[in-house]
């Protein structure tokens, strides 16, 4: 049994595959307290692997993200097979301190320390506070994304995209990577 704090159907919000429709298993519990974490992963439901497939498919998108909290912590290749035999394409949301299990399509690695596990992601996704990226760990990506930190406050928020703007244009191997499903207010 998994726990899992929600199942919802959605446009991916950030990182490379902003805009794409998909359905989100979000799984309850993190191993890390990020002052800046803006998820409530702690309610959850128990479900069984079956019970997940079940509930994504009855989306119309093949496209899943698993993310938490920290979803490695109960992610295992049991559901991720079943997840392929429905026809699913496979995007973890990871903050990298755990091992990963085999069959995940796509990793998005969004660190919150420098003690990453993962020694090679597809993305990496690292926050941004108005001045560097913050824990920008060493770990091979085929994509850099920059996002900006949300502080909560509009104008600090203006500020520090506007920074991060500046950044990407001046170190052109990043990305930008904006929370759109927030600018939308969708989730």
């Amino acid at each position: 049994m998994l726990r899992v704090n929600e199942i919802f159907h959605s446009l991916q919000g950030e990182g490379y595959f902003a805009g794409v429709p998909a359905v989100f298993v979000r799984l309850s519990g993190c191993n890390l307290s990020c002052p800046f974490c803006d998820t409530d992963h702690s309610p959850f439901t128990e479900m069984t692997e079956e019970q997940i497939v079940s509930a994504a498919s009855a989306y119309p998108t093949r496209h899943i993200v698993i993310t938490g909290g920290e979803p490695a912590l109960q992610l295992n290749t049991r559901l991720t097979d079943l997840l392929h035999q429905a026809g699913f394409f496979i995007q973890i949301e990871t903050n990298g301190t755990v091992e990963l299990p085999k069959g995940i399509d796509w990793i998005t690695c969004s660190p919150k320390s420098q003690a990453i596990a993962l020694g090679r992601v597809n993305e990496l996704k690292v926050l941004f506070d108005g001045t560097k990226p913050i824990f920008r760990p060493d770990v091979e990506a085929d994509v850099l994304s920059l996002q900006p930190l949300d502080t909560g406050n509009a104008d600090r928020n203006a500020s520090i995209t506007a920074a991060a703007v500046e950044y990407v244009k001046t170190n052109p191997s990043w990305r930008l990577s904006l929370q759109t499903h927030k600018l939308l207010n969708i989730r």
